[in-house]
């Protein structure tokens, strides 16, 4: 990219500002307004499409049963198209022209990072439903998550690994242009080390790639055990394909960038026996897990994957942080956030630490078909 085209992407970012600045939308008394924005299309638009569907479930459940202290929920959503620059763009809008108090989103790591950097400079508290990466909320004091992060998610597959599955040498395969992925390859290379694994190679790839047969090739020559891949269910998919055209029988590891129904449309029966990090399973026999899964999929007619879950559990989140302050202003909502405890979610118990991250049980699912079927659960 050249720096001309990269200084005229800017100054359309920032007319586009300024323009939305001069057209903001009309309050209402009896309405709050909260934003989200998401990638409802684009290179990762399951995530946004069940981001997008938990966070409105959970809107008008709360609205339907009076609001919050009479006050009816208005909700505004954005596509950002899983895009960096439109990111920039939608939640500037939200923020300059809507007027939102608060902010729900992203389900990436890196572009909630770029949203929650244009929430902090304004104040506006942003909670994301699932970027798990450390660095998102170490924007600010006004950026909250209702998930777990990867140092924890890291550890929970290193010891999946070493202890259920009793193996020791594992390759890496990682997005290294995505922050989720490299900093989840990191930690997991770091805590396997620590239970007494090795990391026999580290290999690198690209959002967008569709030929992973080098990579493979050179993994297969290194006779390891596993193959970590904390990648997005596009890349992951394409790799276990062509790892099993290449005769390659050892299991696949991620994380909960897998979690697409995308993933066995693509991939088929070549995931299947592969495992990854969840944040909840549909297996669970919590009457609010239940309830969740049953509704859903009466208004849906689907099953309800993590992306879901997790956006419903942020706007019930978000609303509860509301419904605490005596006047609704986005300072009051931070500290209300701040302040939670023993939440109980559809994805479990959490709280908010001191890091404005949320602290949860994760669990280990095994890939079957279009099923995840649950293996262990691990408390942090």
């Amino acid at each position: 990219m050249t720096a001309c085209f990269k200084i005229k992407q800017i100054l359309s970012i920032l007319a586009a500002t300024l323009f939305v600045v001069g057209c903001t939308r009309k309050s209402n008394d009896n309405e709050i307004l909260i934003g989200s924005y998401s990638s409802n299309t684009g290179a990762t638009a399951t995530f946004g499409v069940y981001q997008l569907r938990g966070t409105e479930m959970a809107i008008e459940e709360i609205n339907a049963k009076g609001g919050i202290n009479g006050k009816k929920i208005k909700h505004i959503n954005y596509d950002n198209k899983s895009d960096s620059d439109e990111t920039l763009a939608v939640v500037n809008r939200l923020i300059s022209q809507d007027k939102v108090v608060a902010i729900l989103g992203e389900a990436t790591s890196g572009r909630s990072k770029i949203g929650a950097q244009v929430a902090q400079q304004n104040k506006v508290p942003m909670l994301s439903s699932s970027a798990t990466n450390p660095d998102v909320t170490k924007t600010g004091n006004y950026i909250f998550r209702a998930c777990f992060i990867d140092p924890f998610q890291g550890m929970v597959m290193a010891k999946f690994m070493t202890e259920n599955l009793k193996l020791k040498r594992a390759a890496i395969m990682r997005d290294i242009k995505n922050d989720y992925s490299v900093g989840l390859s990191d930690i997991f290379a770091e805590k396997l080390k620590g239970m007494g694994g090795e990391i026999v190679t580290d290999i690198s790839y690209q959002e967008g790639d569709i030929d992973f047969k080098s990579q493979l090739t050179s993994i297969k020559a290194k006779n390891v055990d596993a193959i970590f891949i904390p990648g997005y269910y596009n890349e992951v998919a394409l790799i276990a394909k062509q790892a099993k055209e290449l005769g390659m029988k050892q299991p696949l590891l991620g994380g909960d960038g897998w979690s697409s129904p995308k993933l066995h449309e693509i991939a088929k029966t070549a995931i299947d026996g592969s495992y990854f990090s969840n944040h909840y399973t549909t297996e669970s026999t919590d009457p609010k897990t239940v309830e969740f899964v049953k509704a859903f999929k009466a208004k849906y007619n689907e099953v309800p994957d993590v992306m879901a879950a997790l956006a419903y559990d942020a706007a019930y989140m978000m609303a509860e942080a509301i419904s605490k302050t005596k006047t609704i202003t986005s300072e009051n909502i931070r500290d209300e956030l701040s302040k939670i405890k023993d939440f109980h979610g559809v994805t479990g118990k959490m709280s908010m630490d001191a890091n404005r991250d949320a602290v949860k049980s994760a669990v280990v699912v095994q890939v079957q078909g279009e099923d995840y079927k649950f293996i262990t659960s691990v408390n942090p």
